[in-house]
């Protein structure tokens, strides 16, 4: 069986995580390019970083919500086998399809995290004509699709949860002698 504390703590994980990402996507960074006191060099100027500290929020909780389930299921592949039926075979499949949406996630958030916090140092001339300046920012749907793949790991968990729980739970075929033993009792 199931249980139900772990189901609801994992949830709760995961809906904190969800929330970080999309914090995260709403609050990127912006940068608005300046002209020094001079008028010789322009230069980006970034305002607040909070959205890298978002994704990597995120990024933990939705790795603690990944770890709990996986030591609570023996991470599929430790401890005895489970009993045959179409419960282990879903439970398989849940469990693939439960860390490639994890890892996504975790892809998405971490690279808009580093993404976010990572700031143009350049200037270029305004005397010689070089290049414009680039203010390197997070694009756009980083954060979000991040947030999309949180909730498909953490539903795609619970149920892979739920089905290797009732996988293990099932009894399996008897192993004992099907003859009754017909020796002497003393």
């Amino acid at each position: 069986m199931a249980s139900k504390l772990l189901m609801i703590t994992v949830f709760v994980l995961d809906l904190i995580a969800f929330s970080l990402a999309v914090a995260a996507e709403q609050r990127r960074s912006t940068a608005t390019i300046q002209t020094d006191t001079e008028q010789v060099y322009t230069y980006c100027v970034y305002d607040s970083d909070i959205s890298t500290g978002f994704g990597v929020g995120a990024f933990l909780f939705l790795m603690v919500s990944q770890v709990l389930i996986m030591v609570a299921s023996s991470c599929f592949c430790c401890g005895k086998a489970l009993s045959p039926g179409s419960s282990r075979g879903c439970a398989v499949l849940l469990f693939i399809i439960c860390w490639v949406t994890f890892f996504i996630a975790e892809v998405c958030l971490l690279a808009g995290s580093v993404r976010n916090a990572y700031h143009t140092k350049y200037r270029s001339s305004l005397l010689f004509n070089d290049k414009p300046v680039s203010c390197e920012r997070v694009r756009k749907g980083v954060f979000a699709a991040g947030a999309a793949f949180i909730f498909f790991s953490s539903i795609i968990s619970e149920f892979y949860y739920v089905s290797y729980s009732k996988a293990r739970g099932s009894p399996g075929p008897y192993g004992g002698e099907a003859g009754v033993g017909m020796t002497t009792y003393k």
